[in-house]
């Protein structure tokens, strides 16, 4: 079942983005295993359809498709579902996509691994994150954006199972913290790549 962590109304597929981008699932191929509302099955052996395609909706994904990729500006196609046992309606978006956010979540990994571990400017993160150009004469220095990404792990907001830092940590050290737990969770197989990489493909799946 994919994993609902980013609010009840937004689900999770097992399909990436780039495979998304590629080719919008069916309705079929999207639908969840189960209502994260109420639980009933969605497609109970024998019984009806319990969660229904409810037509589609467009998303903003923002941030670089790969570590090394610019950042641009992506439309994805999200399936909509309707329980008939609850009445919930859930949007189905593609793994890393976050509910409430224009980043994906490799994209914010990606920025706590360069901040906190790279030890990047908060601009020079700006740049190899963010697909806008520099707005405001504060964006040339720093990005509020940033923080309030570390300040959202230490509250529990996105990425809720990574580790609480020592305490009295700064916001660097959140980020690092964090950025090391997201590393942790990619694949064992890229354990040879930079650890800023293995970040941004780590978050996708701790989203």
């Amino acid at each position: 079942m994919p994993r609902n962590r980013s609010g009840r109304s937004v689900v999770q597929s097992a399909i990436d983005i780039k495979r998304w981008q590629q080719q919008t699932p069916t309705v079929v191929e999207a639908r969840p295993a189960r209502c994260p509302a109420c639980g009933v099955a969605s497609c109970p052996l024998g019984g009806a359809i319990r969660l229904q395609g409810h037509g589609k909706r467009e998303r903003q994904v923002w941030g670089p498709s790969g570590p090394d990729q610019r950042p641009e500006m992506l439309t994805v196609t999200a399936r909509r579902y309707r329980c008939v046992s609850c009445g919930a309606v859930l949007l189905v978006v593609p793994r890393g996509v976050l509910g409430r956010r224009l980043y994906s979540a490799s994209a914010i990994g990606f920025a706590l691994a360069l901040w906190g571990l790279v030890l990047a400017t908060a601009a020079e993160v700006r740049r190899r994150v963010a697909p806008a150009g520099i707005v405001g004469d504060s964006a040339v220095t720093g990005w509020t954006t940033l923080r309030r990404w570390v300040r959202d792990v230490a509250q529990r907001r996105i990425f809720a199972e990574a580790p609480d830092p020592v305490p009295r940590a700064s916001l660097r050290q959140r980020a690092a913290s964090a950025a090391v737990a997201l590393a942790a969770s990619a694949d064992p197989t890229t354990r040879a790549l930079p650890i800023e990489h293995r970040a941004f493909l780590g978050a996708a799946h701790a989203a």
